[in-house]
């Protein structure tokens, strides 16, 4: 019976139930919110980190006579494989950059694999909950952050002398991330001037309050 509980190693296939308990609470959120990166993958991640992580430290107790092995070596790899993969689900266009959270999440759950194959159970829980509090309700506070920021395009009507730096610098000024899109040349030397503009009303307000006070502004239009 000893010899059967030693070939089972029922410790480890607990080690692996548990990390795939983790990664697919995780992973059912990624799932749910969209993303690339969901469930299967989150619990093969964690999967993998447990089971690697209890490798290293089985062979690094090895009994005397035999050589050993740095433990370090293995859980090392993990971190540098799982950077391989979350670079590929960061993704740039047209001067955005998505996926970094994507990211982060799979380089947690690893950690948490690893920590469940050390044998931190505890632990390895209490940081999966943690992650699925950054991951929900922090979610509902970007979202709402978002909500007070809304974007719009903004156009300047200047005249033959406006400077549009000058106005760039005006809309940052007042607290806004603004965007260059275009700019057209009128009748009589004026420029029409297209802003990407995101911000709250109260920064609308002020930037247009100042706008208005140049003489080089001879209207604004906001839609």
């Amino acid at each position: 019976m000893d010899m059967l509980l030693e070939v089972l190693r029922i410790d480890l296939l607990a080690k692996l139930a548990l990390a795939t308990v983790l990664g697919g609470v995780i992973g059912w959120e990624r799932e749910a919110s969209g993303k690339p990166a969901g469930l299967r993958t989150n619990i093969l991640i964690c999967i993998g980190a447990a089971l690697l992580t209890e490798l290293s430290i089985h062979f690094s107790t090895i009994p005397d006579g035999v050589a050993r092995w740095d433990p370090a070596r293995i859980t090392a790899q993990i971190v540098s494989g799982i950077g391989f993969l979350g670079a590929g689900t960061i993704m740039q266009a047209r001067g955005t950059v998505t996926g970094l959270t994507t990211a982060a999440t799979l380089w947690v759950v690893a950690a948490i694999g690893m920590t469940v194959g050390a044998g931190a159970f505890v632990e390895a829980t209490g940081a999966a909950l943690l992650v699925l509090i950054v991951l929900i309700p922090m979610s509902w506070v970007e979202d709402w952050i978002e909500t007070q920021r809304r974007g719009h395009i903004v156009r300047v009507v200047l005249t033959e002398a406006g400077n549009v730096d000058e106005i760039f610098r005006l809309l940052e000024g007042a607290g806004l991330m603004v965007r260059q899109e275009s700019v057209i040349k009128g009748r009589e030397g004026e420029k029409q001037v297209t802003f990407d503009v995101r911000g709250s009303s109260e920064e609308f307000r002020a930037a247009s309050a100042q706008l208005q006070e140049r003489s080089d502004v001879r209207a604004v239009f906001r839609s």
